[in-house]
């Protein structure tokens, strides 16, 4: 069987989606009619179901942020979020950042960095930004740290390791307590989100 003859790999089928979305993307964004800017966001996600079939689940491109992808970040939040929830030094490091409130804002900093370099810059998926929100935020970010966050309320919350009252200052030491609990469960998110390949 010559070199002609032979089927193109796995790697240049990624490679030639990849170029795709990148021809699509460049499509979109000089469409001025709002029709023909969805077509083009289907002919995306016809795309991406015709890449399921073909591709594994590693090097895929990752597209929008829907419902399946909120419950895959539900489950890796989980998953990192549930050893915090029983583990005592999850309050002691709340507490402690409670003293430092620009510890509390550098935590919070690096979870979010964190998340974008697993999203966007590690490249263990070809991550496309479908959406951003207020034209700046990507979609799928926001919906990663979000649901992070309000799973880490939820799960403390329910667990009571937490308590949330009248007085600030309960209030702030269970905020942060969360957000120590944050950061595990955000990178969970993320690597949840992405590493389905949906």
């Amino acid at each position: 069987m010559s070199e002609d003859d032979q089927q193109p790999s796995d790697l240049d089928g990624q490679d030639a989606i990849g170029a795709l979305f990148d021809e699509l993307e460049a499509l979109e964004a000089i469409v001025d009619d709002p029709t023909e800017r969805e077509q083009v966001r289907e002919a995306m996600r016809a795309a991406i179901d015709v890449q399921g079939h073909e591709t594994p689940v590693f090097g895929r491109v990752v597209w929008g942020f829907d419902r399946a992808d909120f419950a895959e970040a539900v489950l890796g939040s989980l998953l990192f979020g549930i050893p915090m929830a029983v583990e005592s030094g999850t309050v002691d490091a709340g507490r402690h950042i409670a003293r430092h409130p620009l510890y509390f804002v550098g935590t919070v900093v690096a979870a979010v960095a964190v998340v974008v370099g697993i999203l966007y810059v590690a490249d263990f998926q070809d991550v496309r930004v479908a959406n951003r929100l207020f034209g700046v935020v990507p979609r799928r970010l926001v919906g990663v740290t979000v649901t992070a966050l309000l799973t880490a309320v939820a799960l403390l919350t329910g667990w009571g390791v937490v308590a949330w009252s009248a007085d600030p200052r309960v209030i702030w030491v269970s905020l942060c307590i969360c957000s120590v609990a944050f950061v595990p469960m955000a990178i969970g998110a993320a690597l949840g989100d992405i590493l389905p390949g949906s």
